[in-house]
């Protein structure tokens, strides 16, 4: 049953869109908190909207939301 699980997940893989280096979503968010202008914490509800069209389904967008917190805190 393992076996064909394995197979199954092998085959679905290839229709799902490829994710996105660690390298490339963090270009990506440092990219959208420049052309935002954000300055803080409080600007995080924009930066994630114009990530997320550029992102979904292609990288997790907790991860996303990790590095965008984390860029705005400094």
């Amino acid at each position: 049953m393992v076996a064909i699980e394995t197979a199954e997940m092998l085959i679905l893989q290839d229709y799902l869109p490829a994710q996105l280096s660690d390298a490339e979503v963090e270009a990506a968010v440092a990219a959208a908190v420049a052309s935002t202008g954000a300055a803080g914490p409080q600007d995080m509800g924009k930066v994630i909207g114009v990530l997320k069209g550029q992102l979904a389904g292609k990288a997790d967008m907790g991860k996303v939301s990790g590095l965008v917190k984390a860029a705005l805190a400094k």
